[in-house]
């Protein structure tokens, strides 16, 4: 058997395409797709290809602080919340560094400045890899978005 790691409810995330050292995400294991907090949602196309410039708050509880972020567009979904509510999202996937680990991972775009995480790590990011202990937080510690990673 191979070993996983174990994550806490919430922990650590870092974006690096996005320049994101660490941004607070909550493991949510009824979700099945990631999302990530998003404002100023604006597709474009660059080289024939469709893109999205989106902005990050990526502080909890705090607007302040704003990011400009662009990424090719994978997808437009409709996705079904936690409240039963459809919405159609964009799709991006990108790579972040949760503990020692780097993945790949498809995110929706979403706003989320009414919750608390800026960030969602849903089941398909996380299957297989990973035992999810609910009663703890952060056991994969902040990253380094300039280490190694496996």
């Amino acid at each position: 058997m191979t070993h996983k790691l174990t994550l806490g409810w919430r922990e650590w995330v870092g974006l690096p395409e996005f320049n994101i050292a660490q941004i607070k995400a909550k493991v949510d294991t009824g979700a099945r797709s990631s999302a990530l907090h998003a404002f100023a949602i604006d597709p474009y196309r660059k080289g024939g290809q469709r893109w999205i410039m989106f902005a990050i708050h990526p502080i909890q509880r705090h607007t302040g602080v704003s990011i400009e972020c662009h990424a090719p567009i994978k997808d437009r979904r409709l996705v079904t919340d936690s409240g039963g509510h459809k919405q159609r999202r964009y799709v991006i996937e990108t790579r972040l560094i949760l503990g020692p680990s780097l993945l790949t991972a498809e995110m929706t775009l979403t706003n989320r400045d009414g919750m608390l995480f800026r960030m969602l790590i849903g089941r398909t990011t996380i299957n297989g890899r990973y035992i999810i202990d609910p009663g703890a937080s952060y056991l994969q510690g902040k990253p380094d978005i300039s280490g190694d990673h496996r």
